[in-house]
């Protein structure tokens, strides 16, 4: 090892020794002896540093990159492992990716993706000119006085647009639910006659009185007619289009307009019993309880 090398090892193990466990409070006596030993470190590792801050072209930085060698020295005694590496090998590590980190952070326009569209790295501490001719801080010329007012009209568009689909969702749900139990129990077969189920199985059923003992009709074994699933789709379909475009707006235009005022009239009629129901449902469901309590005010006046 070099002279160096050992008193490098020799100031860690300083810092190390004066260093309190977790949980306990450095003493006056502990604090002024890191200090003394963090300052002999940087004066032996200073030859180091400044060929470190020339080699990234940071020489018109220099106090900024001093300060992020110095950060760089720091986290290195705090992780230094003795057993793995000597100290000189580990801190030039550590060096070179704070440099390397100010670099990439001062230096933003030198990349070839910045130069292709002419960017300049300004300081945010440099002061220009406003309109009024007075000297203004590039941070003040930059300040969007009305970002703050847009991001939460925005999070609030976006919020109450999830809101109304979740709603839509679950009135459609609720409307299919309807459908299907109708369809079920146009299924069922007359009394008297036979009922063909899934699998080309053949029940009977009962008539009042018939004491002879017969196997019993199933409503849930009864198949559903695919063309009947396929209008109830349909209907769920348009039915949904006139929430979103009458009650919510969701999409834009008139979607429901014809010379005689049918479709027109048909809508109206559909989105006044969704209002209905979307109203029960959602004082039915917690997760439009906000919507429920609107709903009841605007009712209420």
């Amino acid at each position: 090892m070099s002279k160096i090398t050992i008193a490098l090892e020799s100031a860690v193990a300083g810092v190390k020794a004066n260093t309190p466990i977790e949980g306990q409070s450095a003493t006056a006596r502990q604090r002024a002896e890191v200090d003394r030993a963090f300052a002999h470190i940087l004066r032996l590792i200073a030859p180091r540093i400044r060929h470190f801050i020339r080699q990234y072209g940071l020489a018109a930085h220099w106090d900024d990159a001093e300060q992020a060698c110095a950060i760089a020295v720091h986290r290195a005694i705090q992780a230094y492992d003795p057993e793995k590496a000597q100290f000189t090998t580990f801190v030039n590590w550590q060096i070179r990716g704070e440099l390397q980190s100010l670099r990439f952070r001062l230096m933003t326009d030198q990349r070839p993706s910045a130069k292709k569209v002419e960017a300049v790295t300004v300081s945010l501490d440099a002061v220009g000119t406003g309109d009024d001719g007075e000297e203004i801080s590039i941070v003040a010329s930059i300040e969007d006085e009305e970002a703050l007012h847009r991001t939460e009209s925005a999070a609030s568009d976006y919020l109450a647009r999830e809101a109304m689909l979740s709603l839509t969702d679950t009135y459609i749900e609720h409307l299919r639910k309807i459908g299907m139990d109708r369809l079920r129990r146009q299924a069922r077969p007359k009394k008297g006659r036979k009922a063909v189920v899934e699998g080309g199985d053949v029940a009977e059923v009962t008539q009042p009185g018939d004491r002879q003992t017969r196997r019993l009709w199933r409503a849930e074994s009864a198949p559903i007619d695919p063309a009947d699933l396929a209008e109830l789709e349909e209907r769920l379909r348009h039915n949904r289009q006139v929430v979103e475009n009458r009650l919510f707006d969701l999409v834009p235009g008139d979607l429901f307009d014809d010379e005689t005022g049918l479709l027109r009239e048909r809508a109206r009629q559909i989105a006044k019993r969704a209002a209905r129901t979307m109203c029960e449902l959602a004082g039915l469901d917690p997760r439009f309880a906000m919507m429920a309590e609107y709903g009841q005010l605007l009712s209420a006046h």
